[in-house]
């Protein structure tokens, strides 16, 4: 089957999920949009931008059939530097960037699509474009979306990164039933979350979210705020790490110390750290996030 080709391919370069949707409009639109009008999304007025091209993924790719979604592992253990100051599992900040890798992997993915469907045309995207990334991959048949608003692939949990590919090619798109939630009545994601950002099941007030404080916020994070991050500088795992649908583990020393970091200028954060998801923050932002753990 062609499907089952593009799964080994996919496989063969670390991908453990891969689902198959049409580009109809997501199934989880309207609750996007009411989630919108609904909660602080603090510096993150893009998310209102390119309402269409989200309603109707047909927009990004001129005659577009099939939707790929993929899920790719991250580790369970959490970076930390030697005198224990973690960052979220996601950041990797001993390998490049994921944005850079998966997109390398995707356009591998494509040239493989490209030999089936010579005259195909493909388009990847790695939280580079306006999709709503958890709905398509849901309908592709790849997980759930938990409490937690974290897609959930059953059997791994959700300490994965999302990478989509779109593309001309028809491919067999398998019949969609939405998949129960497999969270249950489990809340610990909600009665744990730090700051209270999540307020209810799937539903996120993102202006509180301790990530969104450290990674993307402009401003500096007060020490009631800092208090409240478990000596995490980047990002927060909270609400993943409290599942009981992932697996767990211990930190490892992977980074280098809090001092060390402090120490650094530009480019010797550019040498450490200039092609990992640290970038997003930049230094400045690192170093104030742990000056104010610190004090």
């Amino acid at each position: 089957m062609i499907n089952q080709a593009l799964i080994e391919k996919a496989k063969e370069l670390g991908f453990i999920a891969i689902g198959f949707s049409k580009p109809d409009t997501p199934i989880y639109f309207d609750f996007f949009l009411h989630w919108l009008r609904e909660v602080e999304i603090g510096d993150m007025a893009y998310l209102k931008r390119n309402i269409d091209f989200r309603r109707d993924p047909k927009r990004l790719l001129y005659g577009l059939k099939t939707i790929i979604s993929l899920a790719y592992p991250y580790p369970a253990s959490k970076p930390s530097t030697p005198d224990r100051y973690t960052a979220s599992r996601y950041s990797t900040p001993t390998e490049e960037d994921y944005h850079i890798r998966l997109r390398r992997s995707g356009k591998q993915l494509c040239k493989f699509i490209k030999e089936i469907f010579p005259e195909s045309r493909c388009r990847v995207f790695v939280d580079s474009g306006p999709i709503l990334e958890r709905s398509l991959a849901v309908t592709g048949g790849v997980g759930f979306i938990g409490k937690n608003n974290m897609l959930i692939i059953p059997g791994y949990g959700s300490y994965c990164f999302l990478a989509e590919i779109f593309t001309t090619a028809q491919f067999p798109i398998p019949s969609f039933k939405e998949p129960e939630n497999g969270c249950g009545l489990c809340t610990k994601c909600i009665d744990n979350c730090p700051t209270g950002a999540l307020k209810a099941p799937f539903y996120i007030d993102v202006s509180k979210c301790l990530s969104y404080l450290t990674i993307e916020s402009k401003d500096d994070m007060d020490k009631g705020t800092a208090g409240k991050t478990g000596n995490t500088f980047f990002g927060c795992d909270v609400c993943q790490e409290v599942c009981p649908l992932n697996r767990k583990d211990l930190p490892v020393v992977s980074i280098p110390s809090t001092d060390t970091i402090l120490g650094m200028n530009e480019l010797d954060f550019k040498r450490t750290f200039g092609k990992t998801a640290f970038e997003r923050a930049g230094l400045e932002k690192l170093k104030k996030n742990i000056k104010v753990l610190l004090t």
